[in-house]
């Protein structure tokens, strides 16, 4: 319990310090109903800078809304320069659709479109960000920022900071049972959100959060997937796969170098 209490105050004064360094008044999380999110807009409601949590419903399941609001509710009443903001982005996304190409590719066309609602909602959070003054605070754990790049590039993944990027999903659980964070949040199946149902990050992955912590930290060791067996086995190559095709997601964008001697020419 002194190791999480530790964590949180240590984050907490990096994002402190950080908001005095960008001159900025605070805070806008995108509130998603779910754990990572919730920790967040937490953590920078506990600096006592300006935080503003946002909701981005774009054809969301109820359980996601009803989630997040109550996360909301209980974040003002511990915290009076907490603020929120209901952007409904449903009629700007569909509009946005009418005028795009779509494949007859099914699985292709739904990834496209999550990934669209994804950068509309970063997009808005921008937004949010430039008229108040505030840095977006990104929402990404460990194992989906620099493990599986589950993540949606130049979407959640557009982001100001990441508070906490270097905590696995496990670790983000610990911290929200120490911050309080409300029940129905801590026991739901994590989601991304973005298909309009409740299907979870392990029924896209294949692999659970902490199985895939077990493989990243064995693929960190230099273990290959011929040292394991059965289920070991599995994981291992459903985190290495992802890993691999997610790489661009996790690297600095690649510049093509001119070599001086064709400049010369």
């Amino acid at each position: 319990m002194e190791k999480k209490r530790e964590i949180i105050g240590h984050i907490v004064q990096w994002m402190k310090d950080y908001a005095v360094q960008a001159h900025s008044n605070g805070f806008v999380v995108g509130i998603s109903g779910g754990i990572d999110s919730a920790v967040v807009s937490a953590l920078a409601a506990m600096t006592g800078f300006k935080t503003v949590c946002v909701t981005l419903p774009i054809h969301q399941a109820a359980s996601h809304v009803g989630r997040a609001e109550e996360h909301i509710d209980w974040l003002k009443e511990r915290y009076p320069h907490a603020e929120s903001m209901d952007i409904d982005l449903t009629p700007a996304y569909e509009g946005f659709l009418q005028g795009l190409p779509v494949t007859s590719n099914t699985d292709r066309q739904q990834l496209t479109n999550a990934n669209t609602r994804s950068r509309l909602r970063m997009t808005a959070l921008y937004y949010v960000a430039g008229i108040h003054g505030l840095l977006v605070a990104g929402t990404g754990n460990k194992i989906e920022d620099f493990g599986v790049g589950f993540f949606t590039k130049y979407g959640d993944g557009g982001v100001d900071m990441s508070p906490i990027a270097d905590l696995t999903k496990t670790e983000v659980y610990g911290l929200a049972e120490e911050l309080g964070i409300v029940e129905s949040i801590r026991v739901a199946p994590p989601t991304d959100g973005l298909f309009g149902d409740d299907r979870s990050d392990e029924d896209q992955m294949g692999a659970s959060y902490p199985e895939l912590e077990w493989a990243m930290e064995q693929a960190e060791a230099g273990a290959r997937a011929e040292d394991f067996e059965g289920r070991e086995r599995e994981v291992f190559e459903i985190y290495d796969y992802r890993n691999r095709i997610n790489r661009h997601k996790m690297e600095a964008i690649p510049v093509c170098k001119v070599p001086q001697h064709l400049r010369n020419k």
